[in-house]
């Protein structure tokens, strides 16, 4: 039988213990101790289902209690200099204490610090924290998280595997803090402390150690590809005793194989749903001795797998490697899926013919595990044979199913038109209109969108779920919440208002649940960042609007004021991205269905006097393929969706979108080419950094950078928020800039919500008391 690899497990637990315990943890209503006991409890847990399924290599270390990469950073002591002060004294208290002062900012007893930037890991919606790198970092090893992890799962009976982020991968993931360097040339001063990590796992008595190298996946230089080949035979001389897999995942190797296959380790792992054809360069190249690790099972997206098309990989490695050097696993770590669809019983939001088709965390193990049994072994009489039966049928029933196909939906996709992609005018043209429909003052403050929803609101939704209350009853309560929030932000000063969106409980699910072609879980969370978690819906079919989604609660919250409420919905692309999308035809194609759509919620906003609009497009950069070659299509038809969501309101109406936590340097032409009227980005975790791509393209729409972290808990002062602008200003035109927050406010709570919100009005109003007396 074929060895079975699994490279990372769901962290949240299938509850969203973690979830809970960090947020008691952080309110104070538990222990240090309660919070290591539940996360101690979450790894058992996932050490046992892994070892029930039969899977031979388990990895420990990809436990976290906030971020693998944040992990990492504490392990090599690379600390920036600001958490010094929470750094000296290192108790394992002390410790906690400062991880979670680096992951969402720390201000108390007179210690005021802000949280390391945060951004997407490759192309998932997965946040990780950005590691800080100066010219002469210093790097030791700070915290043991591997080595203990390890030995509790030895001590349970349970050989793990350690995970680690590679050297050269983890150095890619960070920034220079500081001209004059590149944070490769770190390279020697890091690599001791995989020595030394490496020696203490050999103490006692590791055979396996993974090193996730996802860069080797991307676009490299030679210079890098050359210190890859530097860095393992380096590391090689240290891991006499242990055996090392390299894990690549998200692309195929392609030009990089070479160096990959070559490199002195004991496995590699490969992608081969993101790209089956890199098999056959593979198998070519690959020198003796090495295994290979084949990543067939979805390890980003919950449909079965098709056990077919998996043993034809393997059937093909095997023939040419022999099946002591083929492991079966998972594309990639599993934290993307979740944790278990046995934990879905609700027929009516999941129904019986979908959850047919689907696969969670677990059962992807069971596939894992079927797959390398039939891969030597096809008797009908086996378990895994009657496995093999059951998965072709359910491949059949979902290819012939009724529900999946609509014409009217593909015919209108095939007769989009160029005039559906255009603004009737050019922005200047548009501006004018705008200042004279929506008289607004230089520096316009506004939020993004969400306000805090707070556990009487959830408890609210949760009673309408279960019939505890009427949705008469919920309605009143939602309008008294949504009038308070209108009260509440014109007495702040707000310049442009929201409803607050406390009826919604995602932005993409909220959606999903009014379109057709989509269904829900119950548990289908998974980890965002920290201790947020998303529940993305599953969208299995042809997607159409079918009545208004939004407009009943704009309405409501503008007929409250005579100030502009902004229309709150979330553009195609992001609702792609954030879905479990169906595989069965180009996503494009989904995509579009989606934008039309969200078009006709638009028209449907206007029709009903809202003035300004904002399609909230997060997850624009994320959906960029990670290969520069596969780039400018991907571009092409996502500007396209988006233009076709806004572009048939009239000129006097603003359409805004927002971004987060998204590098845009390479992308820059084509945010611009979206062509909104106002775009919000994230901006004060990097200190305006960010800006710098709009700057250096002269981006000629209006943009309103981020001056404040909604993901921490600190308030800023209003002092630090001008700071900010002033760094904007000077690199922006003033008359272009907006103010607000760098992403929604759902997450937070009221006073610190408030005490913000005020600041930042302060700190606009300063500027603007400025230019008006130049």
């Amino acid at each position: 039988m074929l060895l079975t690899n699994n490279l990372g497990y769901p962290r949240i637990g299938a509850q969203r213990e973690l979830k809970k315990a960090c947020e008691a943890f952080w309110s104070g209503k538990i222990s240090r101790k309660e919070l290591l006991e539940a996360g101690l409890k979450i790894r058992t847990s996932n050490w046992k289902i892994q070892q029930e399924m039969g899977i031979d290599l388990i990895p420990s270390n990809d436990f976290s209690f906030y971020d693998q990469v944040l992990d990492m950073t504490l392990m090599v002591g690379a600390i920036p200099q600001r958490y010094y002060n929470l750094a000296a004294n290192k108790s394992a208290e002390h410790e906690l204490e400062l991880y979670f002062a680096m992951a969402r900012g720390f201000q108390h007893d007179g210690i005021d610090v802000t949280a390391m930037e945060m951004t997407k890991w490759f192309d998932t919606n997965y946040h990780y924290l950005v590691p800080e790198f100066i010219k002469n970092q210093n790097f030791s090893l700070f915290s043991e998280k591997i080595i203990n992890e390890y030995y509790e799962a030895k001590q349970l009976g349970i050989e793990t595997k350690p995970v680690l982020v590679g050297p050269i991968s983890y150095l890619l993931l960070g920034k220079e803090k500081e001209q004059g360097f590149n944070r490769l040339d770190l390279i020697d001063s890091l690599l001791p402390v995989y020595e030394r990590i490496i020696e203490a796992l050999k103490n006692y008595g590791v055979k396996w150690i993974q090193l996730d190298e996802p860069f080797l996946s991307l676009d490299l230089d030679d210079k890098t590809l050359a210190l890859y080949k530097q860095v393992y035979k380096r590391l090689a001389k240290s891991t006499g005793g242990i055996k090392v897999i390299v894990a690549t995942y998200f692309e195929g190797l392609k030009d990089n194989a070479e160096v990959a296959l070559n490199l002195p380790v004991d496995a590699l792992h490969i992608d081969l749903v993101r790209d089956r054809q890199q098999l056959e360069t593979i198998l070519r190249l690959i020198p003796e001795k090495l295994t290979l690790s084949l990543g067939v099972v979805d390890g980003r997206n919950i449909w079965k797998n098709n056990y077919d098309k998996s043993l034809e990989l393997i059937d093909t490695a095997t023939k040419k490697l022999g099946e002591n050097r083929v492991w079966v696993a998972p594309s990639c770590s599993l934290l993307h899926v979740p944790c278990d669809l046995d934990n879905e019983d609700n027929e009516k939001t999941l129904p019986k013919e979908v959850k047919d088709w689907l696969a969670f965390a677990k059962q992807k193990l069971e596939e894992v595990k079927d797959l390398s049994v039939l891969a030597e072994n096809r008797q009908e009489s086996s378990p895994a044979y009657q496995h093999y039966i059951e998965n072709q049928t359910s491949q059949e029933r979902r290819r012939t199913s009724t529900l999946i196909h609509h014409i009217d939906v593909k015919e209108r996709v095939a007769t989009i038109a160029d005039e559906d992609i255009q603004r009737k005018s050019t922005f200047p043209e548009r501006k004018a209109r705008q200042l004279e429909t929506l008289k607004l003052p230089l520096f316009p403050t506004t939020t993004i969108g969400s306000f805090p929803q707070t556990k009487e609101v959830r408890s609210w939704r949760a009673k309408l779920k279960k019939g505890v209350i009427t949705r008469e009853e919920y309605d009143e309560l939602i309008k008294e919440e949504t009038k308070d929030a209108i009260k509440w932000q014109e007495d702040a000063g707000l310049d442009v208002l929201v409803h607050g969106e406390f009826e919604r409980n995602d932005m993409v699910e909220y959606f999903g649940e009014q379109l057709q072609g989509y269904v829900f879980t119950k548990n289908g969370w998974v980890q965002s960042y920290g201790s947020r978690c998303v529940k993305p819906p599953v969208l299995f079919g042809d997607v159409s609007r079918t009545q208004d989604m939004t407009v009943y609660w704009t309405s409501y919250a503008q007929s409250l004021t005579s100030l502009p409420v902004k229309g709150m919905l979330t553009g195609p692309v992001t609702i792609l991205q954030w879905s479990f999308v169906r595989d069965d035809q180009p996503r494009s194609e989904t995509t579009f269905q989606i934008a039309l759509a969200i078009r006709d919620e638009v028209l449907a906003l206007e029709k009903a006097g809202i003035k300004i609009i904002q399609i909230d497009e997060p997850a624009i950069r994320e959906g960029l393929p990670l290969r520069k070659a596969d780039q400018r299509n991907y571009l092409n038809w996502a500007v396209k969706a988006f233009r076709l969501s806004a572009a048939g309101v009239a000129d006097d109406r603003q359409i805004h979108t927002h971004m987060c936590y998204s590098e845009f340097n390479d992308i820059i032409a084509d945010i611009a080419a979206l062509d909104a009227d106002v775009i919000t980005i994230e901006t004060s975790r990097s200190q305006m950094e960010l800006l710098d791509a709009f700057a250096n393209f002269n981006y000629p729409n209006d943009i309103g950078p981020g001056v404040y972290d909604i993901h921490s808990p600190r308030i800023p002062s209003k002092e630090e928020m001008i700071l900010l602008l002033e760094k904007a200003k000077a690199v922006i035109d003033y008359k272009q800039l907006w103010v607000n927050p760098d992403c929604g406010l759902k997450t937070r709570a009221w006073p610190e919500t408030k005490a913000a919100l005020d600041a930042m009005v302060g700190a606009a109003k300063d500027l603007r008391s400025v230019k008006e007396t130049v």
